[in-house]
């Protein structure tokens, strides 16, 4: 990802103390993914430099469950999949009797990739060879379960051609090892610790998925787009792969206070090397991929804060 560099206008030790003291919850997802290292992370930055907030990252079913956090107020900030956000925002899709009307966005931080992952001696070589087999679809309530659903349905398949299990990161990647499924999707951001420990002790290969299975997914789905991943990411994984990407939002409630949103949002764009230190998927965390990849309206406190720097916001983004 190509980063634009903006001016930075002031150093976050000039940063305001808060007005009261700010318990903040992070939700993320389980801890075989991405988004409890990333929120874990995030919480620590925000535990040292901003006084008066202390900030704790909270175990969850990830994207699904988390938007219904962020609309009762039970968490403070949370991370999602891009279409789970819209889907949320907009009432459509898993969320038509509960739209979240009340979500906005601080960031755009990273994009997720759809992998699927079967045994490397195993006779599953596409999408189409999942036919009778036992699969992983992901947690309950999870964005992997969103993405791998709409990919299949997309491309003609659905849960009655496979026999569906519902498993979290670290659960899907014993069950492969244990051979009690064939195989099993992760949509997370690569490389994930579930399926590196499970390549360090089992020959695995990662499914691609062709041109015309891609495009399928991106007419029903525009948040998807082309993603490869790179040869070499995980133990015997000689080749690239190419899969579908979709981006994680930093979403938090339109009511969260204007300056502790600011900070928040100045805190991510800022300090994002303490960030990458603890995943390299913050890589991708920037302002730019921020403005062409957020599926909902920016907190106003994070406008300001883009504002301040110059970025090119898009009217979209506005509330």
């Amino acid at each position: 990802m190509r980063t634009i560099k903006y001016a930075v206008a002031a150093s976050l030790l000039a940063t305001a103390p808060l007005a009261a003291a700010q318990q903040l919850s992070i939700a993320t997802g389980g801890t075989g993914g991405v988004y409890y290292p990333i929120g874990g992370g995030f919480a620590e930055m925000i535990n040292d430099h901003i006084e008066g907030a202390d900030a704790t990252a909270e175990v969850t079913g990830a994207s699904v469950e988390n938007m219904g956090l962020i609309m009762r107020g039970d968490a403070d900030l949370a991370l999602a999949l891009a279409d789970t956000v819209y889907q949320a925002y907009n009432g459509t899709g898993d969320f038509e009797e509960r739209q979240i009307e009340n979500t906005r966005a601080l960031a755009s931080v990273y994009p997720n990739a759809v992998q699927l992952v079967t045994l490397a001696d195993s006779d599953i070589e596409s999408l189409a060879d999942l036919e009778g087999k036992r699969v992983s679809v992901g947690a309950p309530g999870s964005g992997t379960e969103l993405n791998a659903r709409a990919l299949l349905e997309s491309n003609g398949m659905s849960y009655d051609d496979f026999n569906p299990q519902r498993l979290n990161f670290n659960e899907t990647a014993d069950a492969i090892r244990d051979g009690d499924i064939d195989a099993g999707f992760w949509s997370v951001g690569p490389p994930t610790s579930s399926i590196l420990n499970l390549a360090a002790t089992r020959d695995i290969r990662l499914i691609g998925f062709s041109d015309e299975e891609i495009a399928n997914a991106q007419e029903d789905e525009p948040v998807f787009a082309p993603y490869e991943l790179a040869a070499g990411m995980y133990d015997g994984m000689d080749e690239a792969v190419q899969t579908i990407g979709i981006p994680n939002v930093l979403v938090v409630n339109s009511d969260m206070d204007e300056e502790l949103a600011y900070q928040l949002t100045k805190l991510l764009f800022e300090q994002t090397d303490e960030l990458i230190a603890v995943h390299p998927a913050a890589n991708d965390t920037t302002i730019e991929f921020t403005m062409e990849s957020t599926p909902v309206p920016l907190h106003p406190g994070a406008i300001r804060y883009f504002e301040e720097v110059e970025a090119d916001i898009p009217d979209r983004l506005r509330p």
